[in-house]
């Protein structure tokens, strides 16, 4: 059998797989349910960004000193904070700050990670140790705790915790990356391509990173959820978003002292920081049981 023809049968193959892929994963329904309220918290962050007075009836850091703690109503539907500010507004300009930091966080590990994977995983030998010392080194810090160290010395500010959320995610995307492309290395279309002249470029770039991106939009689905908790615990901590601008976290932080005359404060910011994250994880389980090649076998 040429190396042409293994080529082309190994990409109606996988064809093939992702359409039934897509099917299975139409048929899960928690995981279609995560998609979905994800879908939500993903639009409302972009009509937030774009539209804001359509979705956020009030400024979110305009105070209001006449309806200070009011009860959710027809005027507030989800009441006010201690300082009368719109409790919906704030909750959506703070979900646009959780999907941003959770979308631009995960894209700088990928960033990152990615090609680390890529090296240490088709190389080896000395680049694949250098890679997995490094790795290693950073997996010995629990990813909150690394955030954390990282947020505090960089500085106080949305940028700076988005881009300590994505270093402290590097090292799971270079793990993932690199289990994949010591498992592609050795199928039959990875080693027709090099049979016919394929440089390590083409060979990683067109073979191996496409055929990982199964269990690369996995990990992205895992590593969402992780950032949108890391976010709202750096804006608690004081790390994050700064007042008087609205995060889920910095609305947690100043409900402590009102639980009690106006628990609202909190409820509804800890509602949207649950829901937000169980969705991208119903959805990333779903994902993990279709796109899981093992999981064909079993």
């Amino acid at each position: 059998m040429t190396t042409a023809v293994l080529t082309t049968l190994g990409r109606i193959r996988s064809a093939s797989a992702r359409s039934g892929k897509l099917r299975a994963l139409r048929k899960n329904r928690l995981a279609m349910t995560g998609g979905i309220i994800a879908a939500v918290f993903v639009l409302a962050a972009l009509f937030a960004a774009l539209f804001a007075p359509l979705i956020a009836p009030y400024d979110p850091a305009r105070p209001d000193f006449a309806n200070a703690l009011a009860a959710p109503g027809w005027s507030h539907w989800l009441g006010t904070d201690d300082l009368g500010r719109d409790q919906l507004s704030r909750v959506v300009y703070g979900a646009r700050a959780s999907m941003q930091v959770g979308v631009l966080a995960v894209a700088l590990a990928f960033v990152v990670g990615v090609p680390l994977g890529l090296l240490a995983g088709y190389y080896g030998k000395f680049t694949d140790s250098v890679v997995s010392r490094f790795t290693d080194t950073m997996l010995a810090f629990p990813f909150l705790v690394l955030a954390v160290g990282l947020a505090a010395v960089l500085g106080p500010s949305l940028t700076n915790a988005t881009i300590a959320i994505g270093i402290s995610q590097i090292p799971a995307v270079i793990r993932i990356t690199r289990a994949e492309t010591l498992r592609l290395r050795h199928v039959d279309y990875v080693a027709a391509a090099v049979a016919n002249g394929g440089g390590d470029a083409t060979v990683l770039f067109r073979h191996i990173l496409p055929n990982a991106t199964s269990a690369l939009t996995v990990q992205a689905t895992v590593g969402i959820p992780a950032a949108i908790i890391g976010e709202a615990l750096l804006s608690f901590l004081g790390l994050g978003v700064q007042p008087p601008d609205a995060s889920l976290g910095v609305m947690l932080s100043g409900a402590q002292s009102f639980l009690a005359p106006a628990p609202w404060m909190a409820v509804f910011p800890g509602l949207a920081v649950v829901a937000a994250t169980l969705a991208f994880n119903l959805l990333g389980d779903g994902l993990r049981d279709v796109l899981d090649p093992r999981g064909a076998t079993r």
